[in-house]
C-alpha cells in the first residue's frame, strides 16, 4: 500500500451497508420487536421536541402538518440507517434547549450545522478537531441545554388538567420509568434478553411505555353538569 493509499484510507473511511456484506440475512421475531418498540420511543422524543421547540421558540401550539413532517423526515432516516446497521435514530432533544435559548430556528443554518456532522462522521481529522473542546467546555453547555428541557417539559405540564388521573401517571412514569432503569442490580436481567436492551439505561423509554400503558388503561373521569 502506497503512502497516498494509506493516507485517503485514515482520511475518508465509509462504512458498509448492509447490502455488501457477506453474512446471510435472517429474521429474528424479539429483534424486530425490539427495534419496533425503539421506533416508539424515538417517535415519541420527535413528538415532545417538536413540540417544545414550537412552544419554547416560536410560543404557539405545535400544528398538525409540523408533527406530520417531523415524525415522517424521522421514520425516513432511521429506515436509511437501518441499511448501515445502525439503530434508529433520534431526535437529539438536546438541541432544543439550543432553540430555546438562542431563538435561532432558521433551517438554512440548521442544515449547515447538519453538513458539519456529516463531514465530521466521514473525515476523522474535522472529528478530531471537535474533539479537541475542552470537556469542560462540553460539560456546562450540556447541563444548561439539558437543564433547559427539562424546563421546557415543566411548562409543558403546567397545560395539563391536574387531577388525580394526571397525578398518578406522572408520579408512576418518573419513578418507575427512570427508577428501573437507572437502577445498578440490573432490574431487567430477570427478563428476556430483548426488554434489557431496549429498557435497561435507557430512562426515555421507561417513562414512555409506562405513561402510554397508564393513559390507555386508567378509566377518566366524566364531567357531570
Amino acid at each position: 500500500m502506497s503512502f497516498t493509499d494509506d493516507f485517503s484510507g485514515r482520511i475518508f473511511q465509509p462504512s458498509n451497508t448492509l447490502f455488501f456484506i457477506e453474512h446471510k440475512p435472517f429474521f429474528d421475531i424479539g429483534a424486530f420487536f425490539t427495534i419496533a418498540i425503539v421506533f416508539l420511543v424515538s417517535a415519541a422524543e420527535t413528538t415532545g421536541a417538536t413540540t417544545a421547540v414550537c412552544t419554547g421558540a416560536l410560543h404557539r401550539d405545535i400544528k398538525v402538518e409540523e408533527l406530520q413532517g417531523s415524525l415522517a423526515v424521522d421514520g425516513f432516516s432511521s429506515s436509511i440507517s437501518g441499511c448501515f446497521g445502525c439503530l434508529p435514530l433520534t431526535s437529539f432533544s438536546q438541541n432544543v434547549g439550543l432553540v430555546t435559548m438562542t431563538g435561532v430556528i432558521n433551517r438554512f443554518t440548521i442544515c449547515i450545522g447538519a453538513l458539519i456532522l456529516i463531514l465530521a462522521s466521514l473525515f476523522p481529522p474535522l472529528g478530531a478537531f471537535f474533539n479537541s473542546i475542552p470537556k469542560s467546555v462540553l460539560g456546562g453547555c450540556t447541563v444548561m441545554m439539558f437543564g433547559s428541557i427539562m424546563y421546557e417539559g415543566i411548562k409543558m405540564l403546567k397545560d395539563c388538567v391536574f387531577d388525580d388521573r394526571t397525578m398518578i401517571i406522572v408520579s408512576l412514569s418518573f419513578c418507575i420509568g427512570v427508577g428501573l432503569t437507572q437502577t445498578t442490580g440490573n432490574f431487567f436481567s430477570a427478563f428476556p434478553q430483548a426488554v434489557g436492551d431496549v429498557f435497561n439505561g435507557n430512562a426515555v423509554a421507561g417513562v414512555f411505555i409506562v405513561s402510554l400503558l397508564l393513559s390507555l388503561f386508567l378509566p377518566k373521569e366524566k364531567n357531570e353538569k
